[in-house]
């Protein structure tokens, strides 16, 4: 089956979990768009991912909706698990990243929902692939926030995952126009998973400073954090990530760099527009991103662009054989 009969959505393209603002409204709207949106848990109360589930069913129209679960980002993720669960006749997937997957796979195929996790290697998609992963998306180097720290790029991951599991293949990192979902779908992905370009939409509650900088900045205009720590977190430029890589280029104590990197400074950045005072994440697809489209608009545009990419592969084709 494709992946898109598997979601039961009329495209493959996935919108990311999105740290603190992946909210209901966006998620709705890409799924009615014919997307697969999700709900973030990061960054939320189990009350309000409960809540924001509501928002994201009730925009959706009947479309299928997930949830994204960020493994490591909670100290105890029992009561999402039970958040999730009690709202599992509603929801058709749950993406899990951001830590091992193997002990919540079978409890979520109890009640029906299929299990996407994310992986940064061929040998993780392999495991998840062991435990019962129904989908695998595999993220680059270039997305937004956490990353693995291997550090394998979107083209060299994605068709060694491909090659090494037999479910299907969701590429993500750095993707955010057609041309890059026909790239993806080349390498031997079923489908795409798109991050910091949803953040630029319309629906999406990030606070509007931080979407004015993801339309004004360039590619290069990405840093990586938290190397120091055995980490790594993809983030916009700002003179509070200098602070941040100038601290670990000094290998300043956890003590000291914790407080600059809390949870509490993205909301800070992302939620409350207050750009100085903490961090953003962002993927080095920021330099595709011109514009603050709504997610119709969005999906839309992405389905034509990758029919447009796919046209001009079978001229390239045919150039190549001759």
């Amino acid at each position: 089956m494709s992946l898109a009969g598997l979601l039961g959505c009329r495209y493959p393209i996935v919108e990311g979990g999105l740290a603190y603002v992946g909210n209901g409204r966006l998620a709705g709207a890409v799924s009615a768009a014919g997307g697969f949106g999700q709900v973030g848990c990061a960054g939320r109360t189990p009350q309000e991912v409960e809540e924001e589930i509501d928002r994201a069913v009730e925009v959706a129209h009947g479309a299928p909706v997930g949830v994204n679960l960020p493994l490591s980002e909670h100290a105890d993720c029992t009561p999402y698990f039970q958040v999730i669960v009690k709202q599992s006749h509603r929801l058709r997937a749950v993406s899990l990243s951001a830590g091992n997957p193997r002990p919540h796979i079978a409890g979520f195929h109890a009640h029906q929902l299929l299990v996407m996790t994310v992986v940064s290697t061929p040998e993780q998609a392999q495991k998840a692939e062991r435990a019962g992963a129904d989908v695998v998306i595999a993220e680059g180097y270039e997305a937004g926030g956490h990353n693995g720290p291997s550090e394998l790029t979107t083209m060299a991951l994605v068709p060694q995952v491909a090659a090494a599991v037999r479910v299907p293949v969701v590429a993500a990192g750095g993707i955010a126009t057609g041309a890059g979902i026909a790239a993806a779908l080349a390498l031997g992905a079923q489908g795409v998973q798109l991050g910091t370009r949803f953040v630029a939409t319309l629906e999406c509650q990030a606070h509007s400073r931080y979407k004015e900088e993801l339309v004004e900045r360039a590619s290069a205009d990405t840093r990586v954090l938290e190397r120091s720590l055995g980490r790594v977190t993809r983030v916009l430029q700002s003179p509070h990530v200098t602070r941040i890589l100038e601290l670990e280029a000094r290998k300043a104590p956890f003590e000291e760099l914790w407080p600059l990197l809390r949870g509490e400074r993205n909301r800070a950045a992302a939620v409350e527009g207050q750009i100085d005072l903490g961090w953003l994440n962002c993927g080095q697809s920021v330099g595709l991103i011109h514009d603050l489209p709504s997610a119709a608009e969005l999906l839309a545009r992405l389905v034509a662009e990758t029919e447009a990419a796919l046209e001009r592969l079978a001229t390239r084709r045919a150039e190549f054989l001759t």
